[in-house]
């Protein structure tokens, strides 16, 4: 490897020592989750240990953990990679999720007595004025409505897959919320389907819901391109690193 990365010159945080695993973890995902390391970025684990003031055994067990979600691999002889995006794949889960989702309205509009989906008319059929602007939080929302719609069914099994697929889908869809058009577009279609849902219109919540879905997919392959080249051209300054 030829020199550090830039993100691991910067000055140390001086970071506690209690549960320094879990701390390394975090932080090192919030720096992918803001492009600040980017997909195909190589880096050691002494530059992370240098970044956050830690012995390389913490850092290891924070990468680890970073390597079973799927954000980062490693290999023997080049040390530590950003995972690239594959779209491909993540389009194929998409489309597993618009399968699995449709599936669960289909029966939550069929079911007798009817869903408690009181907690989600709570969050989503408010005013525009009551609603959240903070893309974070707003995206934490966005999850559990499409998990809580599934949950609702009943059918565990159901449940257990359709999480699967939203854990491994975590990072490209919180990518969607670093827009304000999309935040408001997200509170616009939930309110749809849920209306829908509540008055048992299964083919309408349905068409409503694979289109939603077709719209998240399509604007985070859009913006995911734009931030990953904006924040190469940022980082372009003689950077020393492989990427691939």
């Amino acid at each position: 490897m030829d020199g550090a990365h830039p993100l691991f010159r910067s000055k140390q945080t001086g970071e506690r020592r209690q549960n320094l695993p879990e701390r390394i973890y975090r932080q090192l995902k919030q720096r992918l989750f803001d492009f600040e390391l980017l997909p195909g970025d190589r880096f050691t684990e002494s530059e992370v240990a240098e970044l956050v003031n830690a012995s390389r055994t913490p850092v290891r067990e924070a990468l680890n953990r970073l390597q079973r979600e799927g954000f980062v691999e490693v290999s023997f002889r080049s040390g530590w990679q950003v995972k690239p995006f594959d779209f491909q794949q993540y389009e194929q889960l998409y489309d597993v999720r618009i399968v699995l989702e449709l599936e669960a309205i289909k029966r939550l509009c069929a079911m007798h007595p009817a869903a408690d989906l009181e907690p989600l008319k709570r969050i989503w059929l408010i005013a525009p004025h009551a609603r959240l602007s903070h893309g974070a939080s707003v995206c934490a929302l966005d999850e559990r409505f499409h998990e809580q719609l599934v949950e609702a069914t009943g059918n565990q099994e159901l449940a257990r897959i359709h999480h699967d697929i939203t854990e491994r889908l975590r990072l490209v869809r919180r990518i969607d919320f670093t827009q304000r058009a999309r935040i408001t577009a997200t509170y616009e279609q939930h309110g749809e389907i849920l209306r829908s849902i509540i008055e048992r219109q299964a083919d309408r919540a349905q068409q409503l819901m694979k289109a939603h879905i077709e719209e998240s997919k399509a604007e985070v392959r859009k913006i995911t391109l734009h931030m990953i080249f904006q924040a190469r051209e940022h980082l372009n300054t003689g950077l020393p690193l492989s990427s691939g």
